[in-house]
């Protein structure tokens, strides 16, 4: 089962896949202007260097990209309107890594992808909610692939962090997956109960069914240029799109045990992470709710307001979101702060608690300076959520025997290969739970 890594950063996918047998066999990682590319360092270190390419994703031929059953990257959540000219057709805006993604999706036909993005990718661009999206869509469907999506909440399904992510899976036609997709009329019910998502991350399905299967919600224009021109729509955590045509719906979790942040913290922790006690009144400041009237640079007045956020952090629920500035003690409305129960002194997280809140192993990026350890794993994903989503999809793919024609070949086997433990206060927890 061969695997196609675009945006790599410190290598959340592949750890999390190959627990079920993914065969990582070509990865990116680039970082625009940075000279040290600390990502692909840490990526190399942990993997080796085969296969492993680290350049601009839009300067790579897609013909050394090797044939793959699963495409799979985080990419960021950016514009994605398309314009249209007479000598190249329909072309993203400048400098969109979507556009590559489907440059390459386009070459090499993987039955397979599974894309992570912030949640409101939905949601964007704010003057026109849904166009974005429907833009990838419009393009997934044009390349052959029906697709399913979900908004997931890691703490929900027993990870010890509140990260909302929405993960994209795409089957390409002819796939047992998407057969069985098209064999179940009822959308309602493969969104709730059989589909990819349902059953991987289960949700509270509705005691009240309809009898009849619903129309679609909405169709995407035959042309893409209108779509990113004229299209608006609200779309919901959870839905499918099958040729153009897209069901839709809000899911609740099916909630497991959670894991909470104090759960992940080290004990002994150096003073380098307290938080002085001069700056605790800054601290409460940020992190508090707010209403006053504020005065911009160019002498306008205005109403600011804003929540308060948890100060300090509690330690007997799941960590809010990691951010990629939650390194220094200085004081912050968004880095975590908590009391340490050793010492009772308020103190921020370090950056093992950070690695073990994204589900990596201690010191995974240890080797990098301390700040960009914080920023690599504040675009990290939740390794476990990943994994259980990796073994969903492999038996899905071993049952279907549709793999990509390629002739095996001697190649690095990562000592990450198997199962792995990450440390908590009670003791030791596998991840993923299945």
């Amino acid at each position: 089962m061969r695997v196609c890594e675009l945006f790599a950063g410190v290598g959340g996918f592949r750890l999390a896949l190959e627990q079920s047998g993914w065969d990582v066999v070509w990865s990116n990682q680039w970082e625009p202007g940075e000279k040290a590319q600390w990502a692909s360092k840490c990526y190399v270190r942990h993997f080796g260097d085969e296969g492993h390419v680290n350049e601009d994703i839009a300067s790579v031929n897609a013909s050394r990209v090797p044939d793959h059953d699963l495409l799979v990257g985080g990419f960021p959540c950016q514009d994605y309107s398309v314009a249209t000219t007479k000598a190249l057709g329909i072309h993203g805006k400048k400098g969109v890594l979507w556009w590559d993604i489907r440059r390459i999706l386009r070459a090499k036909r993987p039955p397979f992808l599974l894309l992570e993005n912030v949640d409101r990718l939905l949601r964007s661009p704010s003057k026109q909610r849904g166009r974005d999206f429907a833009v990838m869509l419009r393009c997934l469907d044009d390349l052959g692939y029906v697709v399913e999506w979900r908004v997931v909440n890691a703490a929900d399904y027993s990870a010890p962090q509140k990260r909302r992510r929405l993960f994209i899976l795409g089957a390409r036609r002819g796939t047992r997956l998407e057969r069985t997709l098209m064999a179940e009329s009822n959308r309602h019910v493969w969104l709730q109960k059989t589909g990819f998502f349902a059953t991987s991350c289960p949700v509270v399905q509705d005691l009240v069914r309809p009898l009849v299967p619903e129309s679609p919600h909405v169709r995407l224009d035959d042309d893409l240029q209108r779509v990113s021109d004229r299209f608006r729509f609200e779309f919901p955590s959870a839905g499918v799109m099958v040729s153009r045509e897209v069901w839709t719906t809000a899911v609740k979790a099916q909630s497991e045990p959670i894991a909470t942040l104090g759960s992940v913290l080290q004990h002994g922790v150096g003073e380098e992470f307290s938080v002085a006690e001069e700056d605790l009144d800054a601290w409460r400041y940020l992190k508090g709710a707010k209403a006053e009237a504020r005065k911009a640079k160019n002498g306008f007045r205005y109403a600011y307001t804003e929540g308060a956020i948890p100060f300090p952090d509690s330690l007997d629920q799941p960590a809010r979101t990691l951010m990629t500035k939650e390194g220094g003690t200085s004081p912050s409305r968004f880095k975590h702060i908590i009391v340490d129960p050793d010492s009772g002194a308020y103190r921020v997280l370090t950056p093992v608690e950070c690695e073990r809140l994204n589900q990596f192993p201690d010191d995974w990026t240890r080797g990098m300076p301390t700040g960009k350890r914080y920023f690599c794993l504040g675009n990290a994903l939740v390794v476990g959520l990943v994994a259980r989503m990796g073994a969903h999809l492999a038996d899905w793919v071993q049952v279907e025997g549709m793999l990509a024609a390629a002739s095996p070949r001697p190649r690095h086997r990562s000592r990450h290969r198997k199962r792995f433990s990450s440390h908590t206060s009670a003791g030791v927890s596998t991840f993923p739970v299945q």
